[in-house]
């Protein structure tokens, strides 16, 4: 389904980050991707009356769905926009909580018109936000040879990267992308038959997953965003990140130990002239990971990890 009424979203860790978060009942809280309001609704029936809930989300049929989900709160304030950007969306405002489940949801992996799926026929969008930017498809008819092969190695770390990027070339000479089987189709060129029947999974997982944070732009602006929430947050509050996959996780866990970090004068200096004091506190007990049961009834929870970083 495509209406925005079809949105379903499984919450990931969905018990440890309410923890996590330990929502205060007149506190003010964010949801930087609210996407089916899983989350959120958690969230909402831990605040009371003075409490406060921001849902930000780049997809207008997330947004619509979480509308149609919680309902008429006024302790809740939907914003179209990406979370990268929580200064302009959020001006002036003071947090005591904020949530980012990152990358894409069930709903949208889903969706058959959305492209995000090597399972499903579509066009090839894979736009978290349909009214702007490109389209996969039009990233793989434009983009050149190196640019395709980079995202493939750096948001995939596809071994094949090279081999695929060099097709899709060859390909779109012939005909342009347009489809999501166009892409399959690609990778199966590219990757030996040999090795896509020893793989587990779907020989072009890595493939739709490094196109998607191409053009959704995910991981560049990362560690920026990160500071920014933080910065809205108030000391003793909690910034809560679940990644899906080692390249995000990986820029979360190291920009919460850059700003954890203190001083870093040479420790032959008998004062700190430096001046760096640390932002946060990594509680201890993180990251958590999914339990065996969640993994099972949500094969999508399998990599998720939930870090946690309290403001100091």
């Amino acid at each position: 389904m495509s209406k925005a009424t079809g949105f379903h979203h499984l919450p990931v860790l969905y018990e440890e980050t309410l923890a996590a978060l330990a929502i205060s009942p007149g506190g003010s809280f964010a949801d930087g991707t609210i996407g089916g309001g899983g989350h959120s609704a958690g969230i909402l029936e831990r605040l009371g009356d003075a409490g406060r809930l921001y849902g930000i989300d780049r997809d207008e049929e997330a947004l619509a769905a979480a509308r149609g989900r919680l309902g008429e709160d006024a302790r809740l304030q939907l914003i179209k926009g990406n979370f990268h950007e929580v200064k302009a969306l959020l001006p002036g405002i003071r947090l005591d909580g904020g949530l980012l489940d990152l990358g894409v949801s069930s709903w949208q992996l889903d969706s058959l018109n959305r492209g995000f799926s090597y399972h499903a026929e579509a066009a090839l969008d894979m736009r978290m936000d349909q009214s702007t930017g490109l389209t996969a498809a039009e990233w793989l008819n434009s983009a050149e040879e190196q640019t395709i092969r980079d995202a493939l190695y750096n948001y995939a770390d596809e071994r094949w990267a090279a081999r695929i990027a060099a097709v899709i070339i060859q390909m779109r000479q012939e005909g342009p992308f347009e489809k999501t089987s166009d892409l399959v189709r690609a990778v199966d060129r590219a990757i030996p038959r040999a090795v896509r029947q020893k793989e587990e999974g779907h020989p072009a997982r890595r493939t739709f997953q490094a196109v998607r944070i191409a053009i959704n732009d995910e991981i560049a602006p990362l560690a920026q965003a990160l500071e920014d929430w933080l910065s809205l947050i108030k000391p003793g509050g909690r910034l809560c990140v679940i990644s899906f996959h080692s390249i995000e996780d990986r820029v979360v866990k190291q920009t919460f130990k850059r700003l954890e970090t203190g001083c870093v004068c040479p420790p032959r200096m008998p004062v700190c002239v430096c001046g760096k004091k640390p932002q946060l506190r990594l509680p201890k007990g993180y990251p958590k990971a999914a339990t065996a049961r969640e993994a099972a009834e949500n094969p999508r929870a399998r990599s998720a990890k939930l870090r946690v970083a309290e403001k100091l």
